[in-house]
């Protein structure tokens, strides 16, 4: 394997981790409060559908953006509302969330536009250009680190890097912060959390819109980045792989990272080895290689990851002592 197919695996694994990264991150933050949410796919898909809408409608991507961060927090507060306020059953709510999202857009974007669904193709300023940083074409020509670093470092969108620099952010918050400290501890022990005088009710409601604000982005990115215009289900299960890695990760901002990584990177070399003759196996069936990244992720992190260790008061909606 030479090093330009390499960079390229790279380079692809890292576009296609980026909105697992958010939506896992944003899991991260709710469960860790004590909310479960089953619902990321679905704020994705509505957020991936506004922010497309709102490209296309104004010509800009960061007005698409915000209104799909926007379309995100509206299903959040939804969740929060059902979970928290009225103490539904969780999981329930976020499924519910989930069919709703999957409805609206495809009825919304045929009534809308007439496509099926889709909407219009996206192009100049309403999708996310791919940012040059400084040096990058200087040291192209550098042995090994000039194409590491012209084509994998730098040449990204901004939302990549976001979603990069949102992992040490959400280690510190949490770990490091007054705020994360009382996050963990309302996910652990509500109880004490409210004894203590603090509002379990205000600290999961804003786990929850953390969580919304998120997923809003990691829809937007799969709309306005990675793709050029909103397609019917475009989000193809990754709220639920988000999900999945979160769990594998054991709710832990770095491991999510990697177990991120590692689905774009199977996911990336899969695409790569499609209609490509192997040594000894020959060609592999296209729908064998598309289930290969979901089956080897499942493998590799069920191998290598201890029993997870959930929030203990983790789906369980919290009664106020009198």
């Amino acid at each position: 394997m030479d090093l330009g197919f390499a960079i390229d695996v790279v380079d692809s694994a890292i576009r296609l981790s980026t909105p697992l990264i958010l939506a896992a991150l944003a899991g991260l933050y709710s469960e860790r409060a004590g909310v479960f949410d089953i619902g990321l796919e679905g704020k994705m898909l509505v957020a991936a559908f506004f922010a497309a809408v709102g490209a296309a409608a104004t010509g800009s991507a960061w007005a698409g953006l915000f209104l799909g961060v926007a379309a995100a927090l509206v299903f959040a507060l939804i969740h929060g509302l059902a979970s928290i306020t009225y103490r539904g059953n969780q999981i329930v709510s976020g499924v519910a969330l989930n069919f709703v999202a999957a409805g609206l857009t495809v009825l919304l974007g045929q009534n809308w536009y007439g496509e099926g669904g889709r909407t219009p193709n996206l192009s100049g300023s309403a999708r996310f250009a791919d940012i040059t940083l400084p040096g990058a074409e200087a040291l192209r020509g550098v042995p090994v680190l000039g194409p590491i670093y012209a084509n994998v470092i730098s040449g990204q969108n901004i939302l990549v890097y976001l979603a990069f620099l949102a992992v040490p952010l959400t280690w510190w918050v949490l770990f490091r912060t007054r705020f994360g400290l009382r996050l963990r501890a309302v996910g652990e022990n509500p109880a004490a959390v409210d004894t203590a005088g603090i509002s379990v009710v205000w600290l999961r409601y804003r786990a929850v819109l953390i969580c919304g604000l998120l997923t809003g982005i990691a829809g937007a990115y799969l709309s306005t980045a990675q793709a050029a215009s909103f397609n019917r289900d475009m989000t193809a299960g990754q709220g639920y792989i988000a999900l999945a890695a979160l769990i594998f990760a054991n709710w832990r901002p770095v491991r999510v990272l990697f177990a991120c990584l590692l689905f774009g990177f199977l996911n990336a070399a899969s695409i790569r080895i499609q209609g490509v003759p192997l040594p000894l196996v020959g060609q592999i069936p296209v729908q064998a290689v598309q289930a290969l990244p979901y089956i080897l992720t499942v493998i590799l992190l069920a191998g290598f990851v201890g029993k997870p260790s959930p929030p203990k008061a983790g789906g369980v909606p919290y009664v106020k002592e009198r």
